[in-house]
């Protein structure tokens, strides 16, 4: 099998016709303001519920069809993705990119902006449940499982160390023991940073360190606030559909 692999989607809304379907889709159809101020906030919600299209929005991957983005008060909505990372933005996609040709200790290096010291690379690899030893020189090819790239690019976040971290559900395809292990990355990125970490998980576990829950539905807001206050609410309505499933 060939190793191909996509690099980028661009959406060029100014090639799409006003009356297209594309520009009647509605992710977000009522969210009139979310503010994040250095802390660790979480998206929930029912596949669908638009919670991957708010992060790509973040990004710069899709564009809004209306409203601002502010960084740091600055408007980044018309700025790209690489414009949106120099300012200070790090996306961890739901299915990690590969960087065919290059090696572990080469990209995190390329993440962090400078060139880091073996034992450097070979903590934050540790970190995040890999054996340093064998990963440091590895290309991120088709050799590497889903779980293993994403934990690689969690590493990459942890390396860049920027004001804004998004995380695109980080616990696909890791095991028990790296997702234990990656709550205490979240945190100590947090710690170190100060800045704003934001996290679209479907993991009832990852939900005890957050500092705010942000439940999506349908594109809407359901509900937004303190996850001791949200997370009883969801464990409730969780328990009552697996009740509701077995009847």
């Amino acid at each position: 099998m060939n190793d191909q692999f996509i690099q980028g989607i661009i959406f060029d809304w100014n090639k799409i016709d006003d009356d297209s379907y594309l520009k009647q889709i509605e992710a977000l159809k009522d969210v009139e303001r979310l503010e994040f101020q250095n802390s660790i906030n979480f998206f929930v919600g029912e596949n669908g519920s638009g919670k991957s299209t708010l992060a790509k929005i973040i990004a710069g991957i899709l564009k809004p069809t209306s409203g601002k983005i502010l960084l740091d008060g600055e408007d980044i909505t018309d700025l790209s993705i690489t414009e949106r990372a120099n300012k200070g933005i790090s996306y961890a996609f739901q299915q990690p990119v590969k960087f065919k040709g290059l090696k572990v200790k080469d990209l995190m290096s390329v993440a962090s902006g400078k060139t880091l010291d073996i034992k450097g690379i070979c903590d934050i690899l540790s970190e995040v449940g890999l054996c340093a030893r064998d990963y440091i020189n590895r290309e991120l090819n088709g050799s590497l499982s889903g779980g293993e790239l994403k934990r690689i690019e969690i590493a990459m976040i942890k390396a860049r160390a920027t004001k804004l971290s998004v995380f695109d559900e980080p616990e696909a395809g890791i095991d028990l023991w790296s997702f234990n292990s990656l709550i205490h990355v979240f945190e100590d990125l947090h710690e170190k940073t100060d800045g704003t970490i934001l996290i679209i998980s479907h993991q009832e576990r990852i939900l005890e360190i957050a500092d705010r829950i942000i439940v999506i539905n349908d594109g809407l807001v359901e509900k937004s606030g303190k996850g001791e206050d949200v997370i009883p609410e969801l464990l409730y309505k969780s328990s009552m559909c697996q009740k509701l499933s077995r009847d």
